[in-house]
Order: structure tokens, then sequence, then C-alpha cells
């Protein structure tokens, strides 16, 4: 029985012989693939010159919800206008806000989040500005702080490790022939 088998699977002669590698490898590159797709929006953003944060409250919601992956371009304070949604600095903590004045004169922004009902208390300095929020990605937030953890950089090590002995596995099928 067990010889039938080898013979069905890697017997050249056969159609299943060629069939049983080449899902190997298809899975194998699938699994690869995956592993790049999901690092992606993580990197390639960073080499254009963004900074990627995840946004952990609701005071930019609905525009932008809680586990939001925002993508930020540093900008220079005089080209912020009005409206424009801006990263900062305060008290060590990264903040996401929507520019309701900007004042050149005194060198601060006054801010406010989409869902709180008044302005912040105190003015938002130039020299503490971070950038521009370009776009944002709602839900990918969780994903990047996921894959940027410990485990999530554990499982992207052992997903590649599957796909590429997937690939051995292929190959020695192949050569079995």
């Amino acid at each position: 029985m067990t010889d039938e088998l080898e013979s069905a699977l890697y017997s050249s002669g056969r159609k299943g012989g060629k069939v049983f590698p080449a899902l190997c490898s298809v899975l194998g590159t699938l699994i690869l693939v995956g592993v790049i797709a999901a690092f992606f929006p993580l990197t390639v953003p960073r080499l254009m010159g963004y900074e990627i944060y995840e946004v952990v409250s609701g005071s930019m919601e609905p525009e932008i919800p809680v586990g939001s992956a925002i993508y930020v371009k540093a900008a220079e304070p005089e080209t912020i206008v009005e409206g424009d949604v801006i990263v900062y600095s305060r008290d060590g903590s990264v903040v996401t806000h929507r520019v309701e004045e900007n004042r050149y004169v005194e060198g601060e922004f006054i801010t406010k989040g989409d869902a709180n009902s008044e302005e912040d208390v105190e003015p938002v300095g130039y020299d503490s500005l971070i950038g521009k929020v370009e776009r944002h990605i709602p839900a990918l937030g969780i994903i990047m702080s996921l894959l940027a953890g410990n485990t999530g950089k554990l499982y992207a090590v052992i997903l590649t490790g599957c796909g590429v002995m997937f690939h051995m596995l292929a190959g020695v099928l192949r050569s079995r022939r």
C-alpha cells in the first residue's frame, strides 16, 4: 500500500506526482507573501518619511476611530492651516487633534479633538509639532501594535520558516521523481 501511495505521489508518469510538490510550493509562496504583506504598511511608509502611530483615545472620533493607524509627515508650522489634523507631543504623550487656529505671531496652534466640545485648554507651541496627518486607516493600528510587538515578530519568524520549509519540501519531492 505504501509503495502504491509513493508511486502515485512521486511518479513522473502520473499526474499526481507533480501536484503535491506544486501545492507545497504554492503554499510556501502564499505564506511568505502574507508575511511581507503584513509588514508592508509598517515599513514602506517609514522609508518614504512618514511616522506611524496608533490612535488610542476617542478624541478624534468619528473621523479617526480608536485603533486606527495614522501616517504623519513632518511639516513646517507655517504651512499648517485651520482644519488640518496635526500630531504633537505633550507631557511625554503623542496627541492627535484638529487645528482650530494657527497663531503665526505667537508661534502656537489652538487645537480641538473632533469628539471634544471645547478647544484644548493649552495652546500647542510650534516646537511641539511632530507633523501633519496625511492619512489614516481604521483598525490597522491594532494590527500594527500586534505585529510590532515581540509576539508578532516571533510569529513572523515562525511563518517565514514554514514558508521556506514548504519550498524545501517541494524541492525534495521533485528530486525524488
